[in-house]
């Protein structure tokens, strides 16, 4: 078991020591705007939107760790890269399934696709920098023991999914694989990659009134509403924890 002032996972370097008060506070704060700007209405929505991105990016410059730390990093890439060759696996075998059982909804060009989804792909990969370069360094300072960091950490991840009961338990395992894999590799890439490719895999294989077109929180509760909103390729901006204004 590691201790929280020399935390390591596998080769990897030790995390810098912060105060548990500080970790669980930074947490707190940073957890605690993601829900309200999920669960809030607009306009309200927006305005805390703005607040919870300032928060988060203050957060992380007073507490940096240094890219190495936080896994911005090209050191173990190549040998991360298993991660995304398992999540292409997966998502071929979802849409084969899809298509088989006719719930297959794809852009009709490449083009479309890329336009459809590329903002998706970005928000990947600042959701893993969320789970693992701000919550997860920061839980590694309160819970002495690496494995039920990440868990606790992977926990958060998926009660930002609620009320979805398609992203929930999907977030609580991928959160907790991918915190694990974190801290082996140490690189923030081929997490975002892998996040990216499940999450498009989703959009395009299950209907959009199952999972709500991915939505999360009040914006899963008011589904219905907007419905007509929603293209049938829609990812919409409310499966973000922090949903663009």
């Amino acid at each position: 078991m590691a201790s929280t002032s020399a935390i390591t996972y596998g080769n990897q370097d030790s995390v810098a020591p912060r105060s548990k008060l500080r970790s669980l506070t930074e947490t707190g704060i940073a957890y605690g705007l993601i829900l309200l700007v999920i669960w809030t209405p607009r306009p309200w929505q927006r305005y805390l939107w703005w607040v919870a991105v300032a928060s988060v990016v203050i957060i992380t410059c007073m507490s940096f760790e240094g890219r190495k730390a936080m896994g911005l990093r090209l050191t173990n890439f190549g040998r991360s890269l298993w991660i995304v060759a398992v999540a292409l696996l997966l998502a071929g075998a979802a849409v084969l399934v899809a298509a088989k059982l006719h719930t297959l909804h794809v852009p009709p060009t490449p083009l479309a696709f890329v336009v459809t989804y590329c903002a998706y792909a970005v928000w990947s990969g600042v959701q893993q920098f969320l789970l693992q370069g701000v919550f997860l360094q920061r839980l590694l300072q309160v819970i002495p023991n690496t494995t039920r960091a990440a868990f606790a950490a992977s926990a958060l991840f998926a009660i930002a999914h609620l009320p979805s009961a398609v992203l929930t338990p999907m977030t609580l395992v991928w959160g907790f694989a991918a915190c694990l894999i974190f801290l082996r590799y140490r690189n923030l890439y081929p997490l975002a990659l892998a996040h990216a490719i499940l999450g498009i895999a989703v959009a395009v294989t299950i209907p959009g009134p199952v999972d709500h077109n991915m939505r999360v929180g009040l914006g899963y509760l008011t589904y219905g509403q907007h419905r007509h909103l929603h293209g049938p390729y829609a990812l919409t901006r409310v499966t973000n924890p922090l949903p663009k204004p």
